[in-house]
C-alpha cells in the first residue's frame, strides 16, 4: 500500500513510518493540515490516516475539503477524541473507520487492509500458523487445538508480530515499538505480556533467546 498520514505527534509519526515501512509499505508522513489537499490530488494514495488535532487546523476540515472536492479515497481517522459525538461526526463527514488513541499497531494494520480491500473489491486471507496455533488476522481471533483463545488487544498483537515473523528473534525493542500500544506510557513490561500469552497458547509456541529478545518457530 501507498499511505499518507497526517499526524503531528512526533512519536506516534515516526513509530508509524517505521512499522508502515517494515511492512513494505510506502509511507509519506505529513504534519500539518495545509500540505495535505495539494499531496493527495498530486499523488495515488491507496488510504489515509487522518489525525484530528493538527497545528494549523482540524483534521475534520482536511476531511470536508476532500469529499467535498470529491475525493475519494479510504480516510482512517486517528484520534484522542473518544467520544460517540467524535466519532459520528467523523463518520458524517466521510471518514471510513476511526480508531481511538491510544491503539495497537496491528489492529491499525488490519484496519487499513479492510479497507484498501473493500475500495479495490478484493478479498485477501491473513492466516498464521505455528503448530497448532492459527491466527486470523482479518477477523483478529486465533484457535488452539481448533478451540478459541481469548487473547487482549496487546497480547494478540505481540502473537501476531512474532508469527508474521516466525523463525526470526525479535528484539524487545521491535517488538515494544511494533506490537505495544501507540501513544502511552506502558505501565506494564514486555515480560508480563509475554507471560500472559504464554498461559493461554501454551509453552513452547513463544522461545526467549536470552539477551536478545523473543521468537515463534513456525514448526513449534
Amino acid at each position: 500500500m501507498k499511505i499518507l498520514m497526517i499526524e503531528d505527534d512526533l512519536a506516534i509519526g515516526q513509530a508509524l513510518l517505521s512499522v508502515f515501512q517494515d511492512e513494505g509499505h510506502t509511507a509519506v508522513w505529513l504534519r500539518l493540515a495545509a500540505d495535505a489537499g495539494a499531496r493527495i490530488r498530486g499523488e495515488a494514495f491507496d488510504a489515509v490516516v487522518l489525525d484530528l488535532g493538527l497545528p494549523d487546523g482540524d483534521g475534520n476540515d482536511v476531511l470536508r475539503s476532500l469529499r467535498a472536492d470529491g475525493v475519494r479515497l479510504p480516510v482512517l481517522i486517528i484520534s484522542a477524541r473518544d467520544s460517540l459525538q467524535d466519532r459520528l461526526k467523523g463518520f458524517d463527514l466521510g471518514a471510513d473507520d476511526y480508531l481511538i488513541k491510544p491503539f495497537e499497531i496491528p489492529e491499525l494494520l488490519v484496519r487499513l487492509r479492510a479497507l484498501v480491500r473493500r475500495s479495490h473489491g478484493t478479498l485477501e486471507e491473513n492466516l498464521w500458523t505455528s503448530g497448532d496455533i492459527v491466527l486470523d488476522e482479518n477477523r483478529m481471533a486465533v484457535t488452539r487445538g481448533g478451540q478459541p483463545v481469548t487473547l487482549s488487544k496487546t497480547e494478540f498483537a505481540l502473537l501476531l508480530t512474532l508469527m508474521k515473523q516466525a523463525n526470526r528473534v525479535l528484539t524487545r525493542v521491535e517488538l515494544e515499538r511494533r506490537a505495544l500500544p501507540a501513544g502511552e506510557g506502558q505501565s506494564q513490561t514486555l515480560d508480563v505480556h509475554i507471560f500472559n500469552l504464554r498461559k493461554k497458547i501454551g509453552e513452547g509456541v513463544i522461545r526467549t533467546v536470552r539477551g536478545v529478545g523473543y521468537m515463534v518457530q513456525q514448526d513449534a
